[in-house]
């Protein structure tokens, strides 16, 4: 088997695979570690890669395959993690000439999650600036190319992730989602991202985003999305947010019949402005759900146009704490994320007290609106990818930090905390990715998995490679 079509292989065919003995896990991480560093000077989704401690691990589940052992799902599987999250003893850089070089001690609890179920880590994936925007570039590691069309936006801030899940890097990449970068990334690259429920994946360190910022799975199946969501997911003491609740068997559950649900689709949310080429590939994609047996009904809920004034308001606060990297910093910083401190600054603790409070009538609203609906599909994004060196496509209004105008759709389920996926829906007539953002009601994290892997059997994706 070639290197590049192993880097395709699903986590559940090569979990067969190994118990069939028909390939090993070293064979499977020296094979990935090769296409990487073939495929990389074109696509730039990786930070480094950790081969010692790939193979390390690949002998380990190497080891317990031939002493008769199962050691679960996951053993054996390449994974990438994203540099925003700390690793012990790997570079952990977040984009940033004013983290060059740092080396962790502690890691976040969902690494040791995921090499306690075996997987194999490959490398850690590239983001802007310590995620701040949705565009794939940053000052310390340059472009993320698109691997569908060089030079353009891989989306952000999982933009690596993205990107390597599409190139074949291994069939498991970690994201994070705090205004949309799971989902965005996944739209532009072709990919499956899911945004759990708020608080399912314990972070840590905790965010300065509130209660916004989403861990989460992604990769090429459904399948897979759900095997890695349960081996992150569950309570954890350092994230006194994450929820009680221990993950379900997401993989065994997701065969379900959709007939009967209702789903609501809204093309704009009653606001944001959709180009022609994306409209038309997701309102084609959400006629699968009618075939499907599912209630489909055309909705424009009122609380749509309240959103980017809250979007816009609180991103401006995420970064006031990076306000002290300025004075030695600036001139080596991403000249959007200095805009977006320095407008943030301003803002008064009166100000902010009482825009959470609209916020929180915000979230209420959307949840009652989940009473009436099991779920609700709209476009993951408002365009697709464009050149990776402008924040905004060159027919969008242009602004010096606020690349949200095109991105209307997923920042207010970060907001609310339901969970969210991006699944593929079809390609644009130029051959850019489109993705269909799939939202359930909050905790249906096991619904939104089996809604998209209906959606994934009506219309297969994971064959469809870009041309590297």
């Amino acid at each position: 088997m070639r290197d590049d079509d192993i880097g395709f292989l699903p986590a559940t065919e090569l979990g067969k695979l190994y118990r069939q003995k028909q390939i090993s896990p070293v064979e499977v991480a020296e094979a990935v570690l090769r296409h990487i560093d073939r495929v990389e000077p074109q696509i730039n989704a990786m930070t480094l890669t950790t081969p010692e401690i790939a193979l390390t691990q690949a002998r380990a589940a190497e080891a317990a395959f031939q002493r008769g052992e199962d050691p679960g799902p996951l053993a054996g599987v390449p994974v990438t993690i994203k540099d925003l999250h700390p690793v012990p003893g790997v570079r952990t850089e977040n984009g940033s000439f004013t983290t060059q070089g740092n080396v962790p001690t502690e890691g976040t609890p969902f690494v040791t999650r995921l090499q306690d179920a075996g997987t194999v880590m490959v490398g850690k994936t590239t983001s802007p600036e310590f995620g701040w925007k949705g565009v794939s570039q940053s000052p310390l590691t340059g472009i993320t190319h698109n691997p569908w069309a060089h030079g353009l936006n891989a989306g952000a801030s999982s933009a690596g992730a993205a990107a390597a899940a599409a190139s074949g890097y291994g069939p498991l990449h970690q994201g994070g989602d705090g205004a949309g970068s799971i989902r965005m990334p996944a739209h532009f690259c072709g990919i499956y991202g899911l945004k759990p429920t708020f608080g399912r994946v314990p972070l840590w360190p905790m965010s300065s985003n509130d209660t916004a910022t989403h861990i989460g799975p992604m990769t090429r199946t459904v399948a897979d999305a759900a095997l890695m969501l349960r081996a992150m997911a569950g309570p954890h003491p350092w994230d006194y947010l994450s929820l009680e609740s221990p993950p379900a068997d997401y993989a065994a559950q997701l065969d379900v019949d959709l007939r009967g649900k209702r789903i609501a689709f809204s093309p704009d949310l009653g606001h944001a402005r959709v180009d022609a080429d994306v409209a038309a590939v997701v309102a084609d994609a959400v006629r699968s759900f009618e075939a499907l047996g599912a209630t489909v009904e055309t909705v424009t809920p009122a609380w749509g146009p309240l959103g980017p004034e809250l979007g816009e308001f609180f991103w401006r606060t995420v970064y006031v704490g990076r306000s002290d990297l300025l004075e030695t910093w600036e001139s080596k910083m991403d000249p959007g994320l200095v805009a977006l401190i320095r407008d943030g600054l301003p803002i008064t603790v009166r100000e902010y007290n009482l825009m959470r409070t609209r916020k929180f009538a915000y979230c209420r609203a959307i949840h009652e609106f989940f009473e009436e609906w099991d779920f609700l599909l709209t476009p993951a994004v408002s365009v697709a990818a464009f050149p990776a060196e402008r924040l905004q496509p060159a027919d969008w209004p242009q602004h010096e930090w606020n690349w949200m105008s095109w991105a209307q759709f997923s920042y207010p389920f970060n907001l609310s905390g339901n969970p969210a996926a991006s699944a593929p829906a079809g390609f644009t007539p130029s051959g850019l990715p489109v993705g269909l953002q799939i939202v359930g009601k909050r905790f249906d994290d096991l619904g939104v998995l089996q809604a998209s892997a209906a959606f994934e059997r009506a219309r297969p994706w994971a064959d469809k490679r870009p041309p590297l």
